[in-house]
């Protein structure tokens, strides 16, 4: 019998979730985050997983992975020490950036400009010049070229960058030196900007492969690493690491491009989302994955992520295809404080992460956090994961009595601040993809997940209006449940800068079928046939003389397509500028995506049991809500059945999270198990 594995390695936990292919019957676990080698938490929650499930890890087929192996490198400034070869005269191509500072009024008198992932003594000079036609203008000079490699050897430089200017246009002389480096330099891993970004715009072109090198060996070791030991232990599954877009992606990629899994772990929740709520029937939705450390959403339109061409990790912005994810710093982990100055509580952006972790998990935390709170409002139960985790009830007071003292409010109240304020902060990142890109929060349904969403998703639905606001089963690991049933992925580009009066509808579809062709060759290779395979166009348009472009559908080939992209880019720019130019439209870039098909996962069904959720009950508890105590009712989630109807207030508990249903609203069970929570009309409470 074959079984699909869904891994997501995140800053507290690491998520698993075993999919059985013919019935879709899940088994799950949550397992602790070895931060120091992840690969050793992914391991050891596989093998607990399979044994709990009595299942033989040998009978595992597909093996899907999120990780923040990439991430980690850039944020934590531990990737590798890259040697960048560039045009003559543009050695300081990283140094001089972009204009952009970050913050309000003298931001750049206070703003510390972040160090260049390719320092200047590492960064040499090729003698050589492509124009933006492609013309060779100078041959590369290889005996220099030779030398400077030589020097850059000499540095101990552990992997390497070539971007010469216009390589989008004419690769050539870009591959000579791949061809020069493996030769003087055979041990280190060479990227080409060529390859990684063959799009216009120098300094991002060059900062995304220098941003590749960067990860570059650490994403291969872990890969190797993860593919040695799986073996080791008789797991012959096929391993795919989730792309920062969604899309799956096979090893030897992974390897060679690492930049395009910068976000991988929060592109797996939103994977897990639609596939979610497409059961449920909803194809408008606010994401809200809320883990241990951050929270992490995004906003689905017709079923479709939003995916960019940027991809921000700390103080980066690359340019590589990722989901439209915003990140906050507020998690179960988040922690509280008063500061001196202003003796007002602020949540996060600091947290316990794993180790030690809040102080209600006993680890030797004492710092109070958002988790401690919940413990303190009552909204958690006595242990977590099933009682593998018992929480210490007297700690979390303590951590939380530390901040009543500063605020001079009792614990109750203070818990109930820490967790208004955490509650606006993902409010405030809901409206920053929704309200402040022209959507209507009021028009989609709200899905939350991560181990710590669903006990806030009901106050968020109140906030943002967003109705019904849906817990889908195993929340906590709904990550892994995307990274499960999402499928693999391939992307072409070309830069091809043209007003429309320029070129024709025949020219740019033949561009276009060529990356077409080039990204089905990835799928090819993975034994994906080409009636499975399924294609999406993409053309990044302006008006001419403007200094930025915006990504365009194409929906179609041949006549019209031109006609089709100038009307659609008068209507996306004046959704997001409220007003269109009457200019001729200009392409820029060119774009083919290739997706295989979906897996063969079905979903779970309940049983149907009624309104009555009674059978579900497990007692009662008081809780403070809305300003005073009231009476909750506690349920197993495992035990609900399709058509039950919860009214709160009422606690859901289940192995991997925990749901709060506030007073004055109902949530209802269908039947793929799904929590689907709505106001009350006023008349019925």
């Amino acid at each position: 019998m074959p079984y699909r594995l869904g891994v997501d390695v995140g800053g507290t936990f690491t998520d698993l979730l075993l999919i059985d292919e013919a019935s879709g019957a899940t088994h799950r676990a949550k397992v602790p985050s070895t931060p120091a080698d992840q690969s050793v938490g992914v391991l050891a929650g596989i093998l607990q997983l399979c044994e709990a499930a009595g299942v033989d890890p040998g009978a595992i087929t597909h093996l899907v992975h999120g990780t923040t192996v990439a991430t980690n490198a850039v944020l934590e400034g531990k990737g590798a020490k890259v040697g960048l070869v560039v045009t003559k005269g543009y050695r300081q191509v990283l140094q001089v950036a972009r204009s952009f500072v970050p913050g309000g009024l003298a931001g750049w008198i206070i703003w510390p400009k972040p160090t260049p992932l390719a320092l200047l003594e590492d960064t040499v000079e090729a003698d050589e010049r492509v124009a933006a036609t492609g013309e060779v203008l100078r041959p590369l000079d290889e005996d220099a070229l030779v030398e400077r490699l030589r020097e850059l050897g000499r540095r101990g430089v552990e992997a390497v960058t070539v971007s010469f200017v216009n390589a989008f246009a004419n690769d050539a002389q870009e591959r000579r030196a791949e061809e020069l480096c493996a030769a003087e330099l055979p041990d280190l891993p060479v990227s080409l900007s060529s390859k990684i970004l063959p799009e216009i715009r120098e300094y991002e072109r060059t900062l995304t492969t220098v941003a590749n090198s960067y990860v570059r060996p650490a994403v291969s070791r872990y890969i190797g690493s993860l593919e040695r030991e799986l073996a080791a232990r008789g797991i012959g599954a096929r391993l795919h690491i989730l792309r920062s877009d969604g899309g799956l992606m096979p090893t030897d990629v992974a390897r060679a491009a690492p930049v395009t899994m910068l976000v991988s772990g929060p592109a797996g929740g939103v994977a897990g989302a639609v596939w979610i709520a497409q059961q449920a029937g909803f194809e408008n939705l606010l994401t809200l994955d809320m883990g241990g450390t951050s929270t992490d959403v995004a906003l689905v339109q017709y079923g479709r992520t939003a995916v960019g061409r940027e991809t921000s990790v700390g103080d980066l912005t690359l340019r590589a295809s990722s989901i439209d994810v915003r990140t906050v710093g507020a998690g179960g982990g988040s922690i509280a404080h008063v500061p001196e100055l202003t003796k007002a509580l602020r949540v996060g952006p600091q947290s316990a992460g794993a180790e030690p972790g809040p102080a209600a998990y006993g680890r030797g935390g004492t710092e109070p956090t958002v988790t401690d709170a919940n413990l303190v409002l009552g909204y958690l139960p006595p242990a977590l994961l099933g009682g593998e985790m018992a929480l210490d009830e007297e700690a979390a007071y303590a951590a939380v009595a530390k901040v009543s003292e500063a605020l001079g409010l009792d614990v109750t109240r203070t818990a109930a601040g820490i967790v208004d304020i955490v509650n606006e902060h993902m409010y405030g990142a809901l409206r920053l993809v929704s309200v402040q890109q022209g959507y209507d929060p009021r028009d989609y349904a709200l899905v939350a997940f991560g181990g710590a969403g669903p006990l806030h998703a009901n106050a968020l639905g109140r906030l943002m209006g967003s109705w019904p606001v849906i817990i889908p089963p195993s929340p906590g690991v709904l990550c892994a449940y995307g990274d499960a049933t999402t499928r693999l992925v391939d992307e072409a580009a070309k830069t091809f800068i043209r007003r429309f009066s320029e070129t024709s509808d025949e020219e740019v579809s033949a561009l276009l079928t060529s990356l077409a062709e080039e990204a089905a060759a990835t799928l090819d290779a993975e034994g994906v046939p080409r009636a499975e395979q399924s294609l999406s166009l993409q053309a990044d348009v302006r008006y001419h003389g403007q200094g930025f472009e915006v990504p365009i559908d194409l929906d179609q080939l041949g006549p019209g397509l031109l006609a089709g992209a100038g009307e659609r880019f008068d209507a996306e720019h004046t959704r997001l500028f409220t007003f269109a130019l009457d200019a001729e439209h200009e392409l820029v870039n060119l774009r083919a995506t290739v997706r295989g098909a979906p897996p063969s996962v079905v979903a779970e069904r309940l049983e149907e049991g009624g309104p009555d959720p009674a059978p579900a009950a497990t007692g009662r508890r008081r809780i403070w809500v809305d300003g005073g105590e009231v009476e909750a009712t506690v349920y197993d989630r495992a035990r609900l059945r399709a058509g039950n109807v919860v009214a709160g207030p009422a606690i859901l508990t289940e192995m991997d999270s925990t749901t709060l249903v506030l007073p004055g609203h109902a949530g209802s069970v269908d039947p793929f198990g799904n929590v689907l929570i709505r106001p009350i009309p006023s008349e019925e409470h």
